[in-house]
């Protein structure tokens, strides 16, 4: 068979009573099957790193770094134009479990991020672009302070696919991919991945996972692993449409700015050219002023993009964005509302 078989098991049998206790043999069902070691070789191959763990949801795989390297009374340095989810962890489950969160401006130069950086920090947490505001970071000069000042790094990397920019050659040492998007790409399967750049940090990783109870179904990973052939393809074309739409839009009077990091004349441009390969599927745009009414209308009146909140799949989606933009480090000003395109 050239796929792996899907396993639908939660009891392994095991032919010894040492075997039960104490050593490396899998015994039980949580951790996965063939399927799920396919998959996560699978994604090491595109992206790279020492170990990958699957967890049942993007978000869940946001949130888990937090739980495997922070405990109360930490601090974590956290980009203001975090994906919402995430930053509404910090503010609340992260905070009560007694760890402290800065938010720092999505292009902020290293020097001004060490002065950011206090003897409790242990994480810095980065999303390049930023999450409906498509913001790039200078990823390398982040993490070579944060290296220097020993703090652990992590990047929601979903945009990429982990095909586009590659974080462990930018000195990242925790990838976050929600397969849910590009990688499953059909609109049918809700799934994370956290890509460990060293055997240490993915022991953490893993035990964390294990100790809050992830598990994944053979069935979703089936799913990912079978939309991940074509990734490479689909993203090609992603990527090519979207240029080619936000370049209309450009055009239109409507629009007051587009915010997609591969146009040239974006302000992240040169960034972007230089470390990233490819675009994703995924941009914003600005409108001029506008009432509700009349947004409400032309968003409700289209008939190739629906309204909803994924992205990645077979379909195309717009939202407007302005009741989730939030920031605190930054203000976010903008001449008309805010959409984001898939």
């Amino acid at each position: 068979a050239v796929n792996p078989p899907v396993q639908r098991v939660s009891t392994l049998l095991l032919s010894k009573v040492s075997e039960l206790y104490g050593t490396e043999i899998q015994t039980y069902g949580l951790e996965g099957m063939a399927v799920h070691r396919t998959l996560e070789q699978a994604l090491m191959e595109i992206e790279g790193g020492a170990a990958v763990q699957l967890v049942p949801s993007g978000l869940a795989a946001c949130t888990l770094p937090f739980f495997a390297l922070c405990k109360s009374g930490d601090h974590v340095l956290v980009s203001d134009s975090v994906y919402g989810p995430t930053r509404r962890f910090c503010d609340r489950l992260l905070k009560n479990m007694g760890v402290e969160t800065t938010y720092f401006a999505p292009r902020i130069e290293a020097a001004a991020l060490a002065d950011l950086i206090r003897a409790n920090t242990k994480l810095l947490f980065l999303e390049s672009p930023g999450s409906l505001t498509f913001e790039i970071h200078d990823t390398k000069a982040l993490t070579d302070v944060a290296r220097a000042r020993g703090l652990k790094s992590a990047i929601d990397n979903t945009w990429s696919a982990g095909v586009f920019f590659k974080p462990f050659e930018h000195g990242v040492d925790i990838s976050i991919q929600a397969l849910t998007k590009y990688q499953a790409g059909h609109a049918d399967v809700l799934m994370g991945a956290i890509l460990s750049a060293d055997k240490a940090i993915a022991a953490q990783i893993k035990q964390t996972s294990k100790d809050i109870g992830f598990g994944v179904s053979p069935d979703e990973a089936y799913l990912a692993l079978r939309g991940l052939r074509t990734m490479h393809i689909r993203l090609k074309q992603h990527d090519a449409t979207a240029r080619e739409v936000a370049a209309w839009l450009a055009t239109r009077p409507e629009v007051a700015q587009v915010l997609h990091p591969a146009l040239p004349n974006s302000p992240d441009h040169a960034l972007w050219k230089r470390d990233f390969t490819g675009a994703a599927g995924l941009f914003g745009v600005v409108l001029k002023p506008c009432s509700e009414a009349q947004l409400a209308a032309m968003l409700e009146g289209y008939k190739h993009f629906g309204l909803g909140f994924s992205w990645g799949g077979y379909e195309s989606l717009v939202i407007p964005c302005d009741p989730q933009v939030k920031r605190s480090a930054t203000t976010w000003t903008a001449e008309g509302p805010l959409l984001r395109y898939s």
